[in-house]
Formats: structure tokens, C-alpha cells, sequence
């Protein structure tokens, strides 16, 4: 069983969750305080998490009219294959906090909707996802834990289960510190695999340079957040830059990476393709990265509510919300297909709500859960 179906409580099912709101809900409902805490918080005073939203939110939407939108087409191809969502599960750490089958149960969701799926190398092993879902697009994210020995181990663990991409994580030298966790004494599963820091805080251009000579597979850099770093990015061959700040549990005080994707994809140039994370949660906000030059947006939080809220089900629902979303956002801006997405549909704009990492969600009442 899941951890969803493994704790009962009040509300609907996934099969009858109506909105976005209730999976989040739901999965207050079942969480216990620390890893609710623990899943909505960021590093300390949480402000690039609350940028994170704030950035998105600083984007409105130019629609045009009299537009044929009787057919829609979602659909990307990366990495050699059709996705049915340009949209993929970002790497989250011990996704079993959430689920007892952990990476497994999302990347079987990810399977059944047929979008990609990153593990974290501090999740799930390997072999184990690849044995739940086979025909999976699945990324392999890498924390350094070693010398290039441990480097070359992992990509080979990786390639043996056809993995797509390697995605080599380079924004966390260190482990923030991060209040809420501090507050509770949390101390999540996931940290004890935190040895050998110092190879993850020693890491340099060095290591994308090895992993490029050494292995041909595609390689993403996670954590980029600067239009220098991306043009040394593309320098060295690198054919994913991942636009992330660890959903603002690393650095505080960064910006929102929102904010920053313009730029990035501009010093791209087509060199790299882009990937984003960090506060995208609902279908209109999917649309504005993919308008602005994103190839992929990465969910983060909202693949652990699902989870928490009903295992797999609870996942493969949220996706089909989302794209409801996607697809009513992209039928109302007068758009048929993702190739048709552009700058100009957007322009700035103040935000009218409050940021937080729920601000997003104006129903969700936890006063009574």
C-alpha cells in the first residue's frame, strides 16, 4: 500500500478529486506536522521560495482572439520520443516520506501519463525504478558523493537502466539550513545519505567536464541560476540547462527562477535546451515558462502532494488537472499547439497575491484539517 491508502482520511478519493485544491488538502490531511512542514518550507527565511511565486505571479497573460482552437496539441518530443505533457516529475529527494514505493510509484505514474520522470539519487536505487517502469523516460539526477570513481559508477548504473539523461546537480555545496525542520527536530530520512559532502562542495567545472569526454548521453546541469554560469554552461557541451534553486531550500535570498529564465534561455541561444523548476503548480504557470523559451518545466511539490494524498492514482490525477489547466489557458490565449507559445503572449505585471508556497491555491483552508 501506499502512504495515502495507508493512513484514512476525510475528503474524496483520487479518483474524485475535482481540483488541485483537494489534493493538497488531502495530503495536509495525512501528513504529519514535520513533513508537511518540512515539504512547504524553505531555507531560512524562505524568501527565495516566496520569489519563486512572486515571479511567476509578476507575469501576465495578452491573449488573442478569433483564433481556431478547436484542437490542441500539448504534446513535445525530447530525448527521441513524444511526451504527452512538456512537463516532468523533478527529482524531490525520499519520495518514500511520502509514498513506501517512493521513486517507484512516481515514475509508474509518470509511465502511465507518459511524461518524464527525474530521480533523485538520494532516492529510490536505480534498478528499482527501471524494474517498475520500463518504458519510462527516466532522468537520473547525481549528488556527488565520491571521487570520479563514485561518477563513473553511477552513470554506469544509470546507462545499464537506459536512462535518458544524467542530471549532475551543482547547487549544493552545503545543506541549508531550514527553519521549520530545525523548529520541529526533523531530521528527514533522506539526510543521512548526506557523506561525503565534501565531493558535492570540491565539485567543478572539471566534473561536466569529465562526464562529457567520458560518456555519450545527454547531460543537464541542475541548479543554474545565472546568465554567466549558463554561457559556461553551453561552453562545455552541456545539452540541458535546468533553471532551479531547489524550490528555495538552498540559497536564500536568491532569485525567483522565474525571474531569471528569460535570461537564461536568451544566453542559451539554442545551444542548450532548458528545463525549469521552482513554484510551477498550476497549468497557467506551465504555459508562461513554455511561452517565455522553456522545453520542460519540472514539478516538485506537487508530485509529493499527490503522493501523500493517494500514491500513484493521486499523481496521475494531478497530471490530468494540470493539463486540464494547460489546456484551457492555451484554448482562452488563442493557441492551438506549444510550438505557437511566445513572448509576446506575456507581459509584467504586479502580483496580487501574497507569496507562499500555497498562494496559489486560494480555496485550501487548513484551519480544520
Amino acid at each position: 500500500m501506499s502512504a495515502g491508502e495507508e493512513i484514512v482520511g476525510t475528503g474524496p478519493t483520487p479518483s474524485e478529486f475535482l481540483s488541485l485544491h483537494e489534493i493538497i488538502q488531502k495530503a495536509h490531511q495525512i501528513l504529519p506536522k514535520e513533513k508537511w512542514d518540512s515539504l512547504t518550507g524553505g531555507a531560512e527565511t524562505e524568501t527565495t521560495l516566496k520569489r519563486n511565486r512572486q515571479a511567476i505571479d509578476s507575469v501576465a497573460f495578452e491573449p488573442r482572439v478569433l483564433r481556431n482552437v478547436t484542437t490542441i496539441d500539448l504534446s513535445v518530443e525530447h530525448f527521441g520520443r513524444k511526451l504527452r505533457l512538456p512537463v516532468f516529475l523533478a527529482p524531490t529527494g525520499p519520495l518514500n516520506l511520502f509514498d513506501s514505493g517512493g521513486g517507484a510509484t512516481a515514475v509508474a505514474a509518470a509511465q502511465a501519463f507518459d511524461i518524464g520522470h527525474m530521480l533523485s539519487s538520494g532516492c529510490t536505487p536505480l534498478e528499482t525504478v527501471a524494474e517498475a517502469a520500463p518504458s519510462a523516460l527516466r532522468m537520473a539526477q547525481l549528488y556527488v558523493r565520491g571521487d570520479d570513481t563514485f561518477v563513473h559508477e553511477y552513470i554506469g548504473r544509470a546507462l545499464a537502466c537506459d536512462c535518458a539523461v544524467i542530471c549532475l546537480t551543482v547547487d549544493s555545496p552545503v545543506l541549508a539550513r531550514r527553519d521549520r525542520d530545525i523548529a520541529n527536530r526533523y531530521r528527514t530520512a533522506g539526510l543521512g545519505k548526506w557523506s561525503g559532502q565534501a565531493h558535492q562542495a570540491g565539485l567543478d567545472w572539471q566534473t561536466v567536464k569529465l562526464i562529457k569526454d567520458s560518456y555519450d548521453i545527454p547531460l543537464a546541469l541542475k541548479g543554474i541560476a545565472t546568465v554567466e554560469d549558463a554561457r559556461i554552461a553551453v561552453d562545455h557541451g552541456v545539452d540541458w540547462i535546468y533553471v532551479s534553486n531547489h524550490g528555495g531550500r538552498q540559497l536564500d535570498h536568491g532569485r525567483g527562477t522565474m525571474d531569471v529564465l528569460p535570461e537564461i534561455v536568451d544566453a542559451a541561444a539554442g545551444r542548450a535546451k532548458v528545463m525549469v523548476d521552482g513554484g510551477f503548480c498550476r497549468g497557467s504557470d506551465i504555459i508562461k515558462a513554455l511561452a517565455i523559451g522553456a522545453d520542460l518545466v519540472g514539478l516538485g511539490r506537487m508530485q509529493c502532494y499527490a503522493l501523500a494524498a493517494g500514491g500513484a492514482a493521486a499523481v496521475i490525477r494531478m497530471l490530468e488537472l494540470m493539463e486540464d489547466e494547460m489546456l484551457r489557458s492555451m484554448a482562452l490565449l488563442g493557441v492551438s499547439a506549444i510550438g505557437e507559445l511566445g513572448r509576446s503572449y506575456l507581459y509584467p505585471a504586479a502580483p496580487v497575491t501574497i507569496p507562499s508556497a500555497l498562494s496559489a491555491f486560494p480555496l485550501i483552508d487548513l484551519s480544520n484539517s
